[in-house]
């Protein structure tokens, strides 16, 4: 069974969020889908990786592109389902209880500027902990990242 790991942004944007998380993802050898619900974000998203330093390039592709069954990391818009380890949610993007109990981790990633996507990882928080799933919530209010609650799965 998979857990949710929730990554509340104060310091960094989403697209530099995601470089590290990417990393050690594809450092465990884990397939990733990134889902949101904005298709502009994706796009986006898919150029920064694209254009990023050398030494930190991210094999990727977007849902619907040859080739998409091959790729490491896949960008996807909700509503859409591919076989993954980890699933990331940005953009307020949904996840159910089930796919963190199929996924080995699930990542809600929320800027604390957007009021909405804060409002949706709250949800997910409560939806999934009260369905008995193990969560962690860090925060970088302090610079680093820092571990500030934890359910443990039931």
């Amino acid at each position: 069974m998979g857990e949710a790991y929730f990554y509340h942004l104060t310091r960094q944007t989403v697209d530099q969020a995601l470089l590290p998380l990417l990393s050690k993802c594809l450092s465990n050898s884990w397939r990733v889908v990134i889902r949101s619900h904005n298709t502009q974000a994706m796009a986006s998203l898919n150029d920064k990786l694209w254009q990023g330093p050398s030494d930190t390039f991210v094999p990727h592709g977007l849902a619907g592109d040859a080739g998409e069954a091959d790729q490491p990391i896949l960008l996807t818009i909700a509503g859409q389902s591919y076989p993954h380890d980890c699933l990331i949610c940005i953009d307020g993007a949904d996840v159910s209880a089930q796919e963190v109990e199929k996924a080995k981790r699930v990542c809600v990633v929320f800027q604390n500027e957007n009021r909405s996507d804060m409002q949706t990882a709250r949800n997910q928080w409560k939806s999934l902990t009260q369905a008995g799933l193990a969560a962690k919530y860090w925060s970088q209010a302090q610079g680093s990242w820092e571990l500030q609650a934890q359910k443990s799965a039931v």
